[in-house]
């Protein structure tokens, strides 16, 4: 990974980028950075992997849909102080791209928090936002989409987009944050040099 060019595309477009070697370093820079506050976590594999729901739940009320069914935590979640989530690719050129089936999740990262923190695993980079887009259609979402045990061609043929109509679909809208989106106060970055997530 061209880390230097990442991360200083990624301060030209108003990110914070943070730099990190293992899923541990990034799980405790978290429980440090975010405390006192209401968190909302979006769906997110690379954020179950940091085991940090637990820790995070010391300090803070945190709402997350696959942690809490007592209540419909999503509404909340996605205008919580602080949002946590993760990203299906990120360019070289400093773009941020995720595909999404509800819009809880992008949505959070556009308006609403004041925080966003997207943690992003080495596998997801791309030289190139075609490239990213690429990525989060033709791998993430089909993995997704089998982690969900969906019955769409992606999930249950070769692994692939196939743009189809099906009503299981998971990839419903698209967003890529072209630069930190004006209404979020502080958008930080967190790349990690070891592969999670899809």
């Amino acid at each position: 990974m061209e880390q230097d060019v990442l991360v200083k595309n990624l301060e030209k477009k108003g990110f914070t980028p943070h730099v990190f070697s293992t899923k541990e370093a990034a799980a405790d820079y978290l429980v440090q950075t975010i405390h006192d506050t209401l968190v909302g976590i979006g769906g997110s594999v690379t954020v179950d992997q940091l085991d940090v729901y637990d820790r995070l739940c010391q300090s803070n009320e945190v709402l997350w849909h696959w942690k809490r069914q007592d209540i419909d935590v999503r509404p909340r979640a996605s205008v919580a102080e602080t949002y946590l989530c993760s990203a299906n690719a990120v360019s070289q050129t400093g773009e941020i791209v995720n595909i999404d089936g509800g819009g809880n999740r992008v949505a959070a990262t556009l308006f609403g928090p004041e925080r966003v923190f997207l943690v992003i695993g080495k596998n997801k980079i791309e030289p190139t936002l075609e490239k990213a887009v690429w990525r989060a259609r033709n791998i993430a979402a089909p993995l997704n989409a089998r982690r969900l045990g969906r019955k769409t061609p992606c999930a249950l043929g070769e692994m692939r987009c196939y743009d189809c109509s099906s009503p299981e679909r998971i990839c419903a809208g698209l967003v890529v944050l072209m630069k930190k989106p004006m209404s979020v106060r502080e958008c930080h970055v967190l790349l990690l040099d070891e592969e999670l997530g899809f």
